[in-house]
């Protein structure tokens, strides 16, 4: 199974219009959309999704901002996302956190890059890859230098823990607006 390498950085709004400029004109747009995506109170990192094309669940094992993680998604009509919420709130699983982002997702020298705006979260710039799992760590430091390049520095783990947890505990408030 294809492991999924990735890295993101928190970026001011100014870098991301001019990443979003860059991005425009040196790499492939695949896709603009808005997501809301739910993740679920359990063990596991359980999220389902609509967006502007489908819905989907997926499932990703390891921790939330690990590097590298191998996930299981499954995708349905873009219709079936209220069934797929019903569905897990009849198995027990209550709605953690919501995410409303604004993304445009690009391919750029074999990378996946997202431009992201989530309300109430800030701008983020993410860089992926699936790989095999004996090419992680290669695929990991291609990520970071390709992300260099770009004059992004690369935030810590620490401070997208902090501002994940101050997110999920203000979620409701911090989307209001």
């Amino acid at each position: 199974m294809p492991i999924e390498v990735e890295i993101r950085s928190f970026i001011s709004k100014e870098q991301y219009e001019q990443l979003l400029e860059f991005f425009k004109e040196n790499a492939k747009l695949k896709k603009e959309d808005y997501q809301e995506t739910s993740y679920f109170d359990c063990e596991q990192d359980l999220r389902i999704q609509k967006n502007d094309f489908t819905s989907k669940v997926w499932l990703k094992q390891g921790q939330i901002h690990d590097e590298q993680r191998e996930e299981t998604e499954i995708h349905f009509k873009k219709e079936n996302f209220e069934d797929l919420e019903k569905l897990f709130t009849q198995l027990g699983y209550s709605t953690e956190i919501k995410w409303f982002r604004k993304r445009h997702e690009f391919e750029w020298e074999n990378i996946t890059v997202c431009i992201d705006y989530t309300k109430g979260y800030g701008h983020i710039i993410e860089l992926e890859k699936l790989c095999e799992e004996k090419d992680q760590n290669q695929e990991l430091e291609n990520l970071k230098e390709k992300l260099k390049t770009l004059n992004i520095e690369l935030t810590p783990k620490e401070k997208f823990k902090e501002k994940f947890e101050h997110y999920k505990n203000n979620w409701k408030e911090l989307t209001k607006k």
